[in-house]
């Protein structure tokens, strides 16, 4: 599927991924692709892409716990494109065993921002240890009211990526398979789709002109707010609607066939 692909790539090390595309202000475009066309894909990206390669391993395990306040005020500034909206949550690089807390907001022009720092691996569903942090970040970025926000996990992600350098631009592109989303009381897996999404600066790189060319366009899809709706039906979703109904749902568990008569 993904191992045969990214196996034929140049390795690359993660410092100098991070020097060449840390990209933590960037423009994220996100699709979803048939795992069965993401290998065909990666064979025809340009022939300097690399892939980020530790120890022997090309595929690594994300885990992410997402924050939210008791009214789900993050899930509700995404679902109204409110310019103010953020994220918090935790990242765990689970083969590694490492943990940052993030707290990621909008920038100029349609840009995402991203501040992290280091978080305890056993505090990975608990922002209180990081609270400072995430109270000033939010403070800094213009989001009022921060300091009076209280903070409960939300919802949890696990899922494989693969991450390609692309030399050219310095920019880069995750391939996610094998999504699962947990809101604590039923999971949701994706079946037969990739998250496929790059991350840039102002201009599109040449994977995003590679899947235009194979028929593949942006969609409207956030890990937390698209996978939430998809469990909680009756959140407001409209935003997600198309994305939802038209393509996860249909690749989804039936656990969220609530969402098709809604």
């Amino acid at each position: 599927m993904l191992e045969d692909p990214v196996a034929r790539l140049v390795p690359v090390g993660l410092d100098e991924l991070v020097e060449r595309a840390g990209l933590l202000t960037r423009v994220d475009r996100k699709y979803l692709v048939p795992v069965d066309d993401v290998g065909a894909l990666v064979r025809l990206l340009p022939r300097d892409a690399q892939v980020l390669e530790i120890g022997s391993r090309r595929l690594f395990e994300y885990e992410s716990v997402y924050f939210d306040t008791p009214d789900l005020l993050a899930y509700h500034l995404a679902a109204h494109r409110r310019r103010r909206r953020f994220k918090v949550r935790t990242r765990t690089y689970v083969d590694s065993a490492l943990c940052w807390i993030e707290v990621k907001t909008r920038g100029a022009r349609g840009t995402t921002v991203k501040d992290r720092v280091p978080h305890l691996l056993d505090d990975r569903s608990s922002v209180d240890p990081a609270l400072p942090f995430v109270t000033a970040t939010l403070a800094a970025h213009g989001i009022t009211g921060a300091e009076s926000m209280r903070w409960s996990p939300t919802l949890l992600t696990r899922y494989r990526r693969a991450t390609i350098l692309l030399p050219d631009s310095d920019s880069r592109l995750t391939v996610d398979v094998d999504l699962l989303w947990h809101d604590g009381r039923r999971p949701l897996h994706l079946h037969g789709l990739a998250v496929v999404e790059t991350k840039t600066g102002s201009t599109a790189s040449a994977a995003d002109r590679l899947l235009w060319v194979h028929g593949h366009r942006p969609l409207r899809i956030s890990k937390y707010a698209t996978g939430l709706a998809a469990l909680q039906p009756e959140l407001p979703a409209n935003r997600w609607h198309r994305t939802l109904r038209h393509h996860l749902l249909p690749h989804s568990a039936s656990a969220v066939e609530a969402y098709a008569h809604s």
